[in-house]
């Protein structure tokens, strides 16, 4: 056991549970910034996110909270394309032979993007009705399907944005409830980062025992942080932590 990661898993869980932001925008440029290898973080985030992502999925599946449709058009999309990124990367030459300063790149420019997104989202109000989220799925399926393959790319890439930015994507563009919106989210998001761990862990790209040593201390964390966000101002905090995703983000840039 390493106290150090533990404890940083605890710091990274309870923020994720205080705010809901996402932890992979938090945990992976941490990693990396202590020294990390970019290709060993993004295996191992994408593998500490399906664990936690299990549970969460679960308990929605039990509470009927999923657009099941949504899902499978947003997964037809982005599980080929997450693994398609993953690929290139390690097995094209011109793009193997620097792969862990594009991955470390990459992730500055999404986590610059994803902060910019969770500023917005505090200060503007999403817009009214729009005849797009009026339409039926089954209109927007060849949407869906891009959507989805544009975003998993990002995601094989860089381990981040498998909730946030998906999130952002179906608040947007579908008729969903608020709890349909995080089930449907979040269960994709375990499909989508499931299929991307599975294949680092063919390639032998995860640490198992650095995703342990995460998961000991980001679940207390989060359970934790979930405990208190009844009791702490949410915009101010998710400010904070946009602005500091956003340092991270320019750091690795």
């Amino acid at each position: 056991m390493d106290i150090k990661i533990a404890l940083m898993g605890l710091l990274v869980g309870f923020m994720v549970g205080l705010t809901g932001v996402g932890g992979a925008s938090l945990l992976t440029p941490i990693l990396v910034i202590i020294g990390i290898n970019p290709k060993i973080a993004v295996a191992t985030d994408l593998f500490y996110n399906s664990v936690t992502k299990l549970f969460g999925s679960i308990q929605h599946i039990r509470q009927k909270t999923i657009n099941v449709k949504l899902v499978i058009y947003l997964a037809i999309g982005s599980i080929p394309s997450a693994i398609v990124a993953i690929l290139l990367l390690q097995f094209y030459n011109p793009l193997a032979g620097h792969q862990d300063e594009i991955i470390k790149h990459s992730l500055g420019f999404v986590l610059v993007l994803v902060a910019i997104i969770t500023l917005a989202k505090q200060f503007f109000e999403p817009l009214g009705k729009t005849k797009l989220q009026d339409k039926p799925i089954e209109e927007k399926r060849a949407l869906t399907i891009a959507i989805g393959a544009v975003l998993g790319f990002i995601v094989g890439l860089t381990s981040i944005g498998s909730g946030s930015l998906f999130a952002i994507a179906m608040l947007y563009l579908y008729r969903l409830t608020a709890a349909e919106l995080v089930g449907t989210d979040i269960v994709h998001a375990f499909f989508l980062v499931s299929a991307a761990g599975l294949l680092h862990a063919g390639l032998g790209n995860i640490d198992y025992m650095l995703a342990l040593n995460l998961l000991v201390g980001s679940v207390p964390g989060v359970l934790l942080g979930s405990s208190l966000s009844a009791k702490m101002p949410a915009k101010p905090l998710r400010a904070i932590m946009a602005t500091l995703i956003l340092i991270s983000g320019l750091k690795l840039i």
